[in-house]
């Protein structure tokens, strides 16, 4: 819990904040670390960039209702994303991780997106995997297209469509995508209309990345030719992983709006000028230390898939372990239990483990304090203290190359255990829109 003088002097400092015009910022702890070279995973003439991600898991009815668990047979997928990167060429990376037989890709096409699932007449172009229409992703595997010419700008839509002809079996997705996802029967993959996508989802479905490459993008939708190839050039390591769980994945954003805390950072480096892709790894859910069949692999585990072995990238933000030490105090909800009991201790070495892996791979990284969790389904004595203690380390130990105060930023000034409620979306645990956008503008973009 907090003391009655650590209340005060929050209050006062997020008063202050406030009153200035600005939220909590960034403390830079040391010089940024020098980026791992740059590697491909096609051609040596190639450098990718991540422009697009989403985290794999397991098929399951987490949250809403999907088609994870059914899966597929004979029928199209159409799913929409945006990007944060510029580029002349495209590729799509696609996930069978949790899969227990070959993926079968009939044929998948990648466009412009027009609105819901209708995609921009002239911009469709048929993908292919390593010259061939077909493509068979093992279990357990991934795969990426070749690349296709399509110019595409930050903040671009892209719909991205898959004929799965075969039966899949239960499929890997990503159960939280806050944009809807379309599906028809037989082969539409080249359909510019939405008339035979009748059905919809909020999740996404073997797609875990859009990759760009390419210099020089055409102005926006000045052509849909896909004529013209630009020379492939060494893209530095400036993308920024934000790694979490629900609220790095953007619960309680407004659906089809991309509102959440990736989005709003995106939007506020490209308004500075600072433009960097930035990729969204979140899992609604997900742990630190523990596995979860509904929540994905614990952070540890699923670190360097999802973050750290993305192209491009050379900073990560992480932030996590809410749901580490709150699970124990809910008993409304099943799938939390049974749950460890999990100390600040224990969450501290967790984070520890995941700066060690990230400069490994000589890659910076940001930590973050956990957001106030009063009045939450999270929230007792336990987790208080646990997150008390945590986001002490966060701010004094300098393990992190960087931190941002998520806990201050959000704050109500006149009771800090709690959300603003002006940026609480009523379950007082996660952000609505501006509160995703205060988290944006935490962040200090000289410290990424």
């Amino acid at each position: 819990m907090l003391t009655g003088t650590r209340k005060t002097v929050l209050a006062s400092a997020v008063a202050l904040a406030l009153s200035a015009g600005t939220t909590a910022v960034t403390v830079n702890h040391s010089t940024p670390r020098t980026p791992a070279a740059t590697t491909s995973t096609a051609s040596s003439a190639t450098a990718w960039t991540a422009g697009w991600a989403a985290s794999p898991q397991r098929a399951s009815v987490s949250f809403k209702p999907n088609w994870s668990e059914a899966g597929f047979d004979n029928h199209t997928v159409r799913q929409v994303v945006r990007v944060s990167a510029d580029g002349t060429q495209a590729r799509i990376r696609l996930s069978n991780a949790y899969g227990t037989s070959p993926l079968l890709i009939e044929r998948a096409t990648v466009a412009r997106t027009a609105k819901g699932a209708s995609v921009r007449p002239g911009s469709v172009r048929e993908l292919t995997f390593s010259g061939s229409r077909s493509a068979s992703v093992p279990a357990g595997g991934q795969l990426s297209s070749d690349r296709a010419a399509l110019g595409l700008r930050a903040n671009d839509q892209v719909t991205v469509t898959l004929h799965l002809k075969a039966t899949t079996g239960p499929a890997t997705f990503h159960a939280q995508s806050f944009t809807d996802s379309y599906r028809a029967k037989g082969d539409h993959t080249t359909d510019t209309a939405a008339s035979a996508f009748t059905e919809k989802t909020e999740s996404w479905y073997y797609l875990s990345g859009v990759d760009v490459t390419g210099s020089k993008p055409p102005a926006p939708h000045s052509s849909e030719s896909g004529a013209g190839h630009s020379h492939d050039h060494p893209r530095d390591r400036s993308g920024i992983v934000l790694f979490g769980d629900s609220i790095t994945d953007g619960f309680a954003s407004t659906p089809n709006a991309d509102r959440r805390y990736s989005d709003a950072l995106a939007a506020r480096l490209k308004s500075l000028g600072k433009q960097r892709p930035v990729l969204n790894s979140g899992i609604g859910g997900n742990l630190i230390l523990n596995d979860s069949a509904w929540y994905g692999e614990r952070a540890t585990t699923r670190f360097s898939r999802d973050a750290l072995d993305l192209p491009g990238v050379g900073t990560v933000v992480v932030l996590g372990g809410l749901n580490d030490i709150g699970y124990r105090e809910t008993t409304t909800q099943p799938t939390y239990h049974p749950a460890a009991d999990i100390t600040g201790r224990q969450l501290i070495n967790g984070h520890q483990e995941l700066i060690r892996q990230a400069h490994a791979k000589g890659l910076r990284v940001v930590g973050a304090t956990l957001l106030p969790l009063g009045g939450s389904d999270h929230y007792g004595k336990h987790s208080a203290a646990a997150s008390d203690e945590f986001n002490n380390w966060v701010r004094t130990s300098g393990a992190f190359d960087a931190y941002v105060d998520f806990d201050k930023a959000l704050a109500d000034p006149a009771d800090p255990e709690h959300i603003r409620p002006s940026f609480d979306s009523g379950d007082h645990l996660h952000p609505n829109d501006a509160g995703y956008r205060a988290m944006a503008a935490a962040l200090n973009p000289n410290a990424l």
